[in-house]
């Protein structure tokens, strides 16, 4: 999936190795959304997603990095995040993605919920390659 990032702003890498780093890609992510105007309802729906995706980088993907900037495409504007991880990938994307669904002690909504939460939503893994999550929220 190719990110329409906007030219204007170069997107903002954040690590994520450490609890610490989730809460700085929430708080990058936050900023964005302010920037691009989006609702307060959408700000916290954007903010939400991203902040159980760089979670599961984290505890599943064992650590990564998010990008994270400004998006235009067709005349409108909005935020993308893209979290991306060398952990163990997901052997199966149908029931990982299923409510309910969790592969350790969660309540097996955050890839679903983060789905339910964003305009757009593309995962890519692979087994042995690690994933690669983006979301994008446009404003209204």
């Amino acid at each position: 999936m190719t990110v329409p990032w906007a030219v204007e702003a170069p997107p903002q890498t954040q690590p994520i190795t450490q609890n610490d780093d989730v809460v700085r890609s929430r708080q990058q992510v936050r900023a964005f959304a302010q920037a691009c105007r989006l609702s307060l309802v959408d700000q916290t729906k954007f903010i939400t997603a991203a902040s159980e995706l760089a979670r599961n980088t984290l505890v599943y993907g064992g650590g990564g990095e998010m990008r994270a900037g400004a998006v235009e495409q067709h005349g409108r504007r909005g935020v993308a995040a893209v979290f991306e991880d060398s952990g163990p990938g997901i052997p199966d994307t149908e029931l990982a993605l299923t409510d309910g669904w969790t592969s350790g002690g969660g309540l097996g909504l955050g890839l679903s919920g983060a789905r339910r939460l964003v305009d757009e939503f593309f995962l890519d893994t692979e087994v042995g390659r690690g994933t690669t999550v983006t979301i994008i929220k446009w404003a209204r």
